[in-house]
């Protein structure tokens, strides 16, 4: 695998939760809920906002308090190729 966790959310991969490429298959650079049949399911969406989609998802589904989980967004989303300058 190339990558251990989706390029464009953090989320940790594996086989099962792959995106795909236009030709149906595997794509292991981003996870299936991003990357689908080869294109950003959030197409345009800007770093600040995937920032705040994160901070919302770790703190409804990881249970992390807010500040913990912006915390952890601001410092794993710059990192990822999508968001490299």
């Amino acid at each position: 695998m190339d990558s251990k966790v989706c390029q464009s959310c953090g989320m940790p991969l594996n086989d099962e939760n792959l995106g795909t490429n236009k030709d149906g298959s595997k794509n292991k650079k981003y996870c299936k809920f991003c990357f689908e049949n080869g294109e950003f399911k959030d197409k345009g969406v800007t770093m600040k906002e995937k920032i705040e989609k994160l901070v919302e998802f770790a703190r409804t589904k990881m249970g992390m308090d807010e500040s913990q989980a912006r915390a952890m967004a601001q410092d794993v989303i710059p990192k990822l190729k999508r968001w490299k300058r």
